[in-house]
């Protein structure tokens, strides 16, 4: 039996969509089903090259670089218009190629489009500055674009995560070389045709796949990149430093979290188990901010876990694709096999499985990627269940008996990006907002973000941080102009 056939997707290099380099096209499966969704070109070297070589020349034709900022303003408004009107077809292909549910998937396209029309608006107000200095001098200063700058984006928000670099990049006056993830290359590319249509100039913004060894290394080492945005794991976030370091570029990189969560028992304890289970649960536990370490004040420990237990319980799993879906499957079948890693070894370590632990008997969900919601008790906080980050719908918990335990707790980790507070007591939570070492605080509410507000970690959740009005600082750099002006001239 023939299977279907399956929509092609090739790179995006100068406006135009190309075969790749790399090899023969690679299939993409579904994860809820593993079966082809669609076929992708593969990059290799070469295509980087091309890729930088095409952005370059854009950056130095007459135009977008030099321009004052509206026109990259008009431009980055209608992208965001055009992606809202498109906004439907783009969260169904995000589902079908990563596996969230649609819901979720909605949520991140309606996401990019903000995140198009903030930075747009910023655009055209790229502003240098005058110096008072000694002497008959005028100082000032210019602030100017890098140039040629490289994203590397992850799997788990393949399309919100790519433009939240890539935007202001955009906004700041810079070409762009882009490196989706190699399971979730189908809205970057997608996205690259959508800006072609709505007159962002050829060359501006190109999209190259393939392997991170082999395109991700051509594309950082070569020196037409001038800055580095990458979203992933720590590893590779090392080798993308030591790459950028060989020829002093700078980097933005946000390499993950295992974040805490702390409730204290003076909380809305219902509204915070469902925070938790949001916070953990959703997008599958595949979060680089996911609340993923648990704690609890020992005198409502026990209540809280049997609460979390009968939510997670109650969560639907499915096909993103499904309306009624509440957690989709993983990414893929080997990621899969390393979250069930992560949960057998800290069993045979003594954790005790409060619920979930194995996959779903559902005979529907057998040929997909699919784990029960799990939350592990009884693991030792210095643990590798309670130090790496699973990326994976399993939740570690650990009780407390006061702030400061909690507080040790809680930075008690080499992570450092998010971290949650549930408490009615403002002191407390303004308190150990301050004491708990993470690049951002959410209080009686699940993590959350937006386009306005800055995002980044601590310690090695990564360096810089993403989004707000100081967002395209990462993509301009400063000159400074001094104009001796010479003695007034003398009348006659």
């Amino acid at each position: 039996m023939t299977e279907p056939p399956v929509a092609k997707f090739g790179l995006f290099i100068a406006g135009e969509e190309v075969e790749g380099q790399g090899g023969a096209g690679r299939r993409l499966l579904d994860p809820a089903h593993n079966r082809p969704v669609a076929e992708v070109a593969v990059g290799g070297r070469d295509d980087a090259r091309r890729a930088l070589e095409a952005a370059q020349a854009a950056f130095e034709r007459p135009g977008w670089a030099t321009d004052d900022g509206s026109l990259r303003a008009q431009v980055l408004r209608r992208l965001a218009a055009k992606l809202s009107e498109s906004a439907e077809a783009f969260a169904r292909l995000e589902t079908l190629n990563m596996g969230k549910p649609l819901r979720e998937s909605r949520g991140d396209v309606q996401y990019v489009a903000r995140t198009l029309a903030y930075v747009s608006g910023l655009a055209d107000k790229i502003e240098g500055s005058t110096i008072p200095v000694p002497g008959p001098r005028f100082d000032y200063t210019l602030q100017e674009p890098l140039g040629v700058t490289v994203h590397i984006a992850p799997w788990n928000y393949p399309l919100l995560l790519a433009i939240r670099s890539v935007a202001p990049a955009l906004a700041a006056g810079n070409t762009v070389v882009l490196k989706p993830a190699t399971p979730t290359p189908l809205t970057a590319i997608a996205f690259a045709r959508l800006a072609h249509e709505v007159g962002l100039p050829p060359g501006v913004l190109n999209v190259v796949t393939g392997a991170g060894a082999d395109v991700g290394e051509a594309l950082v080492d070569d020196p037409r990149c001038r800055q580095v945005s990458f979203t992933g794991s720590g590893p590779v976030g090392r080798r993308i430093a030591e790459l950028a370091a060989r020829r002093v570029i700078p980097v933005t990189l946000e390499l993950g979290g295992k974040s805490p969560v702390v409730v204290f028992p003076d909380a809305d304890l219902d509204r915070a188990a469902k925070g938790v289970v949001y916070g953990i649960f959703g997008n599958a536990g595949q979060m680089c901010w996911a609340g993923s370490r648990l704690l609890v004040h020992r005198s409502v420990h026990a209540a809280f876990l049997e609460r979390l237990a009968s939510l997670a319980e109650k969560l639907r799993l499915g096909p993103g694709i499904e309306e009624t879906t509440e957690m989709g499957p993983l990414v893929t079948a080997d990621h899969l096999a390393s979250v069930v890693g992560h949960v057998d070894r800290a069993r045979s370590e003594g954790a005790r499985i409060v619920t979930g632990g194995d996959r779903p008997s559902d005979p529907a969900l057998a040929s997909g990627n699919f784990l029960k919601p799990t939350v592990l008790a009884d693991v030792a906080p210095t643990s590798r269940a309670a130090q790496e980050e699973i990326f994976g719908p399993v939740l570690v918990t650990f009780p407390f008996d006061d702030a400061d335990e909690a507080v040790r707790l809680a930075n008690q980790t080499s992570y450092g990006l998010c971290a949650a507070i549930w408490t009615r007591d403002l002191g407390t939570a303004h308190t150990l907002a301050r004491r708990i070492e993470a690049g951002m605080v959410v209080v009686n509410e699940a993590p959350v973000t937006f386009p306005q507000t800055p995002f980044g970690g601590y310690k090695e959740s990564g360096l810089g941080s993403e989004q707000g009005r100081h967002s395209l600082r990462s993509y301009l750099r400063t000159k400074n102009v001094s104009v001796h002006l010479g003695a007034p001239r003398k009348t006659a």
